[in-house]
C-alpha cells in the first residue's frame, strides 16, 4: 500500500505543524518557569519584545493596540447608563449634559489606562507569563473600570444635583447609608447584565492578547534576544 493511500501513516506537513505548536508550547512554559528571560534586564527584554511585535501582521498590531479603547468605550456607555438610571431615580432633569460628561470620559479613561497598566504593558514587558493571570487581570479590569467604577462615579455626581435642585427628598443624617444602598440596588441590578458582558468582553480581550503575545514568541530569533538563541 503506498504512502498516500495509508490513512494510519502522518503527513509530512501535519508532522512539521505538531512539532510547531510543541516548540512554542515549551517556549510559554520556559516562561512560566522563569527561565526564558533570565539573565536579561528588563529594558533589553521589552526592546526585543518590542521588535517582534513589529514583525507581527498588521491586523495583529492593531488588534493589540486598539483593543483597550474599544474595552473602555464599552466602559463609557455603562457610565452613561448608570448616569441615566440614576437621574430617572431621583427624578433630575437639570444639569443633563454637566453630568453625562464626566460619565463618559472618566471611565473610558479609566478602563484604558487600567488595562494598558494591568495586561498590555506587562505582556509587552514579559511580566505575565501565564494565560491565567492575563485573563483574570483582563476580567477585573472590565468589570471594575465598566461596572462598579460607573456606579460609584454617578452616585455623588447625582445626589449632588438631587440635593441642589431638591428633586428627592433626602435622607436623615441616621439614615443616609440605607437610603442610598436602596437607590443603588435598582441600579445595580439594572446593570448587572452589562456588567457580565463586560467582563466576558475583558475577558475575551485578554486571551487574544496572549494569544497575540504567544505568536510574538514563535516568531525567529532577532539579533536583540541572543539568550534565545542560546
Amino acid at each position: 500500500m503506498s504512502d498516500r493511500c495509508n490513512p494510519l501513516k502522518p503527513r509530512w506537513s501535519e508532522t512539521v505543524t505538531g512539532v510547531y505548536f510543541i516548540w512554542v508550547h515549551a517556549q510559554v512554559s520556559r516562561m512560566a518557569d522563569n527561565t526564558l528571560f533570565t539573565g536579561i534586564s528588563n529594558p533589553n527584554v521589552m526592546e526585543m519584545l518590542l521588535e517582534r511585535f513589529q514583525q507581527l501582521p498588521e491586523l495583529d498590531r492593531k488588534f493589540f493596540s486598539y483593543g483597550p479603547i474599544y474595552l473602555g468605550i464599552n466602559s463609557a456607555f455603562a457610565g452613561l447608563i448608570a448616569n441615566s438610571f440614576f437621574r430617572r431615580i431621583l427624578n433630575i432633569a437639570q444639569a443633563r449634559f454637566a453630568s453625562s460628561l464626566p460619565m463618559g470620559i472618566l471611565p473610558f479613561l479609566t478602563t484604558v489606562a487600567g488595562y494598558n497598566a494591568a495586561v498590555s504593558k506587562p505582556l509587552l514587558s514579559g511580566e505575565i507569563n501565564c494565560p491565567t493571570c492575563a485573563l483574570v487581570r483582563g476580567g477585573l479590569v472590565a468589570s471594575l473600570g465598566g461596572g462598579l467604577y460607573p456606579v460609584l462615579l454617578a452616585l455623588p455626581i447625582n445626589a449632588g444635583l438631587a440635593s441642589r435642585y431638591n428633586t428627592a427628598p433626602m435622607p436623615q443624617r441616621g439614615n443616609i447609608l440605607r437610603f442610598w444602598i436602596t437607590v443603588c440596588q435598582p441600579v445595580m441590578r439594572k446593570l448587572s447584565f452589562i456588567l457580565i458582558l463586560q467582563t466576558l468582553f475583558g475577558v475575551y480581550l485578554s486571551s487574544k492578547h496572549y494569544a497575540i503575545y504567544v505568536k510574538m514568541l514563535a516568531l525567529p530569533p532577532t539579533h536583540t534576544d541572543p539568550k534565545l538563541n542560546a
